[in-house]
C-alpha cells in the first residue's frame, strides 16, 4: 500500500536556489583566497568543513535515536534528518582540500615532525596514508548508515510494514554505537591532532554533543519556517515543538557539562602537557570568546528554555535555535583556531580572517543546496510511521495544557 503524495513546501525550493547562487559566489571568493594565502585557505576550509559536516552527522544521530525511542519530536522532521544524512557522501568531496592541505594544517604531517621525539612515537597512527584511510572509513560507515536508514524508512512508507520498524530499531541500536565511535575518532583525527602534544579523553564527546546540538537547532529553525505551509501546518503541533524545546534544553546543559568537565579536570590537574590548551584560550582576547560562550551558549539559552510558553512557540524557539547555531560556530572556532594560528605560542592574540567567513558561507551554501535537493526528492513526512498517521488523523486544535 503506497502513501498518498504530499506537497513539497515551496520554502525548500527557495532554499535550494538561494543556497546554490549564494554558496557559489562565496566558494569562488574562497578559492580566490587560495592564490592569495594558501595556508590561511586550508585553515579556513577545515573550520568550515567541520562546522557543516556536523549538520549531517548530527542529523544521522538524531534519526537513529528517534528510531529507538519513538516520539513525534523526531518523527515529524525525520525526512529532513534523513536528507541531511544523505549529504555526508558529498561532504567527502569537501574533505579533499583538508587532505591536500594536511602538511600545512597538522604538525605531524609536516617535515618538522621528524625532529620531534613524541611525534615520531605517534607516527604509526599519525601519518598521511593512514589518516586518509581512516577518513575514508568514516565516510563509508556514515554513508552506509544514512543510506540504509533512508531506504528502510521509505520501504516502511510504501508497505506500512511493522517488520520494517523492527529492522530500523535494530539498525539504530548498532548504528548509534558505531556512529559514536567513528565520530570520536574523526574528532581526534581532524581536531585534536592539530595539537598532537595535547590530549583529552572527552574531546570526541565535545564533537558528538556539538554536532547533535547543531543538527537539532537547524531542525527547529527549518520547521519554524515551514510551519505555515502544508503539510507542516497540520503536522507541526505545539506538543512537538515543546518536545524539541526540551531536547534543545537538555543538549544545552549537556554541552555545558562536558565542557566544564574537561576544563575542571585539566585545570585542577595542572599537568604541563594538558594545561596549555586553556592557557592559550584564556588570554590574548580569547577569554572574551570564552565569556561569550558561557553567557550566550549556556546561561542565556538555559534561562530562556526554562519557559514553557517559549518552548511551545515555534517562532520563539527558532530565535533561540538561531542563537545556538551562531554560538556553535563560535565554539568551534574557539576549539580549533588557536591551534591552527599559533601552536608554539601561549600568548596568541585573538584574530580572524575574511576567508573564515567566505569559507563558512561557501561550504554552507554547498551543504544547504545538497540538503534542500535531497529533502525535495522524497516525501517530507514519514506516513508509514503509526505516530505520524495518528497525528494527521487528529484535527489540530488549541492546546490548553
Amino acid at each position: 500500500m503506497s502513501s498518498p503524495a504530499l506537497p513539497v513546501p515551496a520554502a525548500l525550493g527557495r532554499l535550494e536556489r538561494l543556497a546554490l547562487a549564494g554558496g557559489g559566489v562565496f566558494l569562488l571568493a574562497t578559492l580566490a583566497g587560495l592564490a592569495l594565502d594558501r595556508e590561511q585557505f586550508f585553515r579556513s576550509w577545515l573550520f568550515a568543513f567541520l562546522f557543516w559536516l556536523g549538520f549531517g552527522v548530527g542529523s544521522l544521530g538524531l534519526a537513529l535515536l528517534n528510531q529507538l525511542t519513538g516520539g513525534l519530536w523526531g518523527a515529524v522532521p525525520r525526512r529532513f534528518h534523513e536528507a541531511a544524512a544523505r549529504t555526508i557522501p558529498y561532504m567527502a568531496l569537501a574533505f579533499l582540500p583538508v587532505l591536500l592541505g594536511a602538511t600545512s594544517l597538522y604538525p605531524w604531517a609536516g617535515p618538522a615532525a621528524a625532529a620531534d621525539e613524541l611525534l615520531r612515537r605517534k607516527a604509526a597512527y599519525l601519518n598521511l596514508p593512514f589518516f586518509a584511510l581512516r577518513a575514508g572509513v568514516y565516510f563509508v560507515v556514515w554513508g552506509v548508515l544514512g543510506h540504509l536508514l533512508s531506504a528502510w524508512s521509505a520501504r516502511q512508507d510504501e508497505r506500512h510494514d511493522e517488520a520494517a520498524a523492527g529492522r530500523l530499531r535494530g539498525l539504530s541500536g548498532v548504528g548509534l554505537v558505531v556512529l559514536s565511535a567513528t565520530t570520536t575518532f574523526a574528532a581526534i583525527d581532524w581536531g585534536m591532532s592539530l595539537a598532537p602534544h595535547w590530549f583529552s579523553t572527552i574531546y570526541g564527546v565535545l564533537f558528538i554533543v556539538g554536532w547533535t546540538l547543531s543538527a537539532l537547532a537547524f531542525t527547529i529553525v527549518l520547521l519554524a519556517n515551514l510551519a505555515g505551509e502544508p503539510p507542516f501546518d497540520a503536522a507541526l503541533r505545539p506538543v512537538t515543538v515543546h518536545d524539541l524545546g526540551k531536547l534543545l534544553l537538555a543538549f544545552t546543559m549537556l554541552w555545558a557539562y562536558v565542557n566544564f568537565s574537561q576544563f575542571l579536570i585539566i585545570w585542577s590537574g595542572n599537568i604541563s602537557e594538558e594545561t596549555p590548551f586553556y592557557v592559550r584560550r584564556l588570554q590574548g582576547g580569547w577569554q572574551l570568546v570564552a565569556i561569550a560562550l558561557l553567557v550566550f551558549h549556556f546561561a542565556l539559552p538555559f534561562a530562556l528554555l526554562l519557559s514553557r510558553p517559549l518552548k511551545r512557540n515555534a517562532r520563539s524557539l527558532a530565535a533561540v535555535a538561531w542563537l545556538m547555531l551562531a554560538m556553535q560556530l563560535l565554539d568551534l572556532y574557539w576549539l580549533i583556531a588557536p591551534d591552527l594560528l599559533g601552536r608554539d605560542s601561549l600568548t596568541l592574540p585573538l584574530r580572524a580572517h575574511w576567508l573564515d567567513l567566505t569559507a563558512v558561507l561557501g561550504v554552507g551554501g554547498f551543504w544547504l543546496y545538497l540538503f534542500a535537493r535531497q529533502a525535495r526528492a522524497r516525501a517530507v513526512l514519514p506516513l508509514g510511521d503509526p505516530e505520524v498517521r495518528a497525528l494527521l488523523a487528529t484535527p489540530a486544535r488549541a492546546e490548553a495544557h
